[in-house]
């Protein structure tokens, strides 16, 4: 499966960095674009900077990208963590960087656009641009993590969105299924 990740601006640079661990390890090797704001959070938050060379990274400005155009053969995006100022511009329909012509292009085509917001409270501008793109064909999964599967550390914790994000991808992985692991 060819995926795109865009990872925005806002908090919770650890989301992104675990679906992209977690994609590696399912040898899925994604195409990453990192918004402006992007890099400065994830150093903020983790400390460090994402291993850029492990990825297929674009550039937000590169519109000659494969998957900017619908004749690419790329499946589905998934943007984690997405800002709200990214998702208000592509539920307006302003492609001005490659994150949101990506999102763009996946509606058209009608394939997967998954959203990840990890803002909270939303306001009402906020829940009208995600029932606009939800309307449109976008999955939105909120970074709000489950505690069925009892977990333990914040790595867990985080892995009970990812695993949501995965299997909305249609990926198989090994994972908590409520009923069967009590």
């Amino acid at each position: 499966m060819k995926i795109v990740v865009g990872v925005t601006g806002a908090s919770g640079a650890i989301y992104a960095r675990r679906l992209l661990e977690r994609l590696l390890d399912l040898n899925i090797m994604p195409a990453v674009v990192f918004s402006q704001n992007a890099l400065d959070v994830w150093q903020w938050e983790l400390g460090d900077n994402p291993s850029l060379d492990r990825y297929n990274v674009h550039d937000s400005k590169d519109f000659n990208a494969p998957f900017a155009s619908g004749s690419s053969d790329y499946q589905a995006l998934v943007i984690c963590p997405a800002s709200m100022g990214t998702i208000g511009r592509i539920a307006s329909g302003v492609s001005d960087s490659l994150i949101t012509r990506a999102a763009d292009v996946m509606l058209k085509e009608k394939r997967k656009l998954i959203i990840v917001p990890r803002e909270m409270p939303y306001n009402l501008i906020h829940i009208e641009n995600l029932r606009t793109l939800s309307l449109a064909g976008a999955t939105i999964i909120p970074a709000s993590p489950s505690f069925y599967s009892k977990p333990q550390t914040v790595e867990q914790l985080v892995d009970t969105v990812i695993d949501k994000i995965l299997l909305h991808l249609g990926l198989d992985f090994e994972r908590y299924k409520w009923g069967t692991n009590h």
